[in-house]
């Protein structure tokens, strides 16, 4: 029986071929993975959110409360956040009070963990948008027409810390209401 070396190499080649394919299919799906966790990663507060999405979903809050003032995204007020990492908090006022009037917000520290080697400046300072804003004029019963922001920026050197945060709401300069949101460090 004669062995005919020309159709061995043939078949040696096949099979190298077959393994560069799976090497590469397998790069492809660790990339690809890797990519997607990194995307789902990120979307834990309302900095996901478009406009549209995030004023669908304070108003779906203000539905299921007819008396509520001020509804906040997420809902339960927390936001953990990775060093290096930016994530906001999605806010809308409703006047429910029978009388126009001018609402104004600020946003500041509350408190920071007593484990937490944080000032209270340095944690007043992480947030870069959204930490005042005023002149938004409110009919009676009606809700604000877009969506505030408050948006915090954790930089890398950021000690793993939670903080709670106030947000106070003014009617032509007097108290209205107020919500607390929670950071956490990761």
């Amino acid at each position: 029986m004669k062995i005919n070396y020309k159709e061995k190499r043939g078949a040696m080649e096949m099979t190298v071929g077959t393994m560069v394919t799976i090497v590469l299919l397998v790069i492809v799906l660790v990339l690809g993975i890797f990519f997607i966790r990194e995307i789902f990663d990120v979307a834990h507060g309302a900095i996901d959110l478009t406009e549209a999405q995030l004023k669908n979903e304070l108003n779906q809050l203000f539905s299921s409360n007819e008396d509520k003032k001020i509804v906040i995204y997420p809902e339960n007020g927390l936001v953990e956040i990775k060093k290096g990492k930016v994530d906001d908090f999605g806010f809308s006022i409703r006047n429910i009070d029978k009388t126009e009037g001018i609402f104004s917000y600020e946003t500041k520290i509350q408190e920071v963990a007593s484990n937490c080697v944080m000032t209270e400046e340095e944690a007043d300072n992480l947030i870069i948008l959204g930490k005042s804003g005023s002149g938004i004029n409110l009919r009676s019963g009606s809700i604000m027409d877009s969506a505030k922001r408050i948006r915090i920026e954790i930089p890398e050197s950021a000690p793993l810390c939670t903080m709670d945060y106030i947000l106070e709401i003014t009617k032509d300069g007097e108290f209205y209401t107020q919500e607390y949101l929670t950071v956490t460090i990761k």
